[in-house]
């Protein structure tokens, strides 16, 4: 493994909650793991319930999988978010294998 990409969400609202996990599961996963270097994935939910947590292992060089990321999100193929709080908005972090 190259390294990860690790993505903090919030829902939008209680109302959306069902259907921000199901587009979650059902449509974002798997079109990220149609990007180059991207090979899973692992959600979490904090304790408060109200934060998520996305775990994408990359197996490739993290430039080249992050030029792959901008592609896909360039292309204008990938679905809209559904109940993804904008305000705060997403973190979206990067980290390196060191060991």
């Amino acid at each position: 493994m190259a390294g990860v990409m690790i993505v903090e969400t919030r829902c939008s609202s209680p109302d959306e909650l069902a259907s921000y996990h199901q587009w979650y599961d059902e449509v974002h996963i798997p079109e990220m793991l149609e990007v180059e270097g991207f090979r899973s994935a692992r959600r979490y939910a904090a304790a408060d319930g109200e934060t998520f947590l996305a775990i994408y292992e990359i197996d490739v060089d993290l430039r080249t999988a992050m030029a792959a990321l901008d592609a896909a999100r360039a292309s204008g193929t990938r679905s809209k978010p559904v109940g993804v709080a904008v305000e705060p908005p997403p973190v979206i972090r990067f980290f390196e294998a060191i060991g």
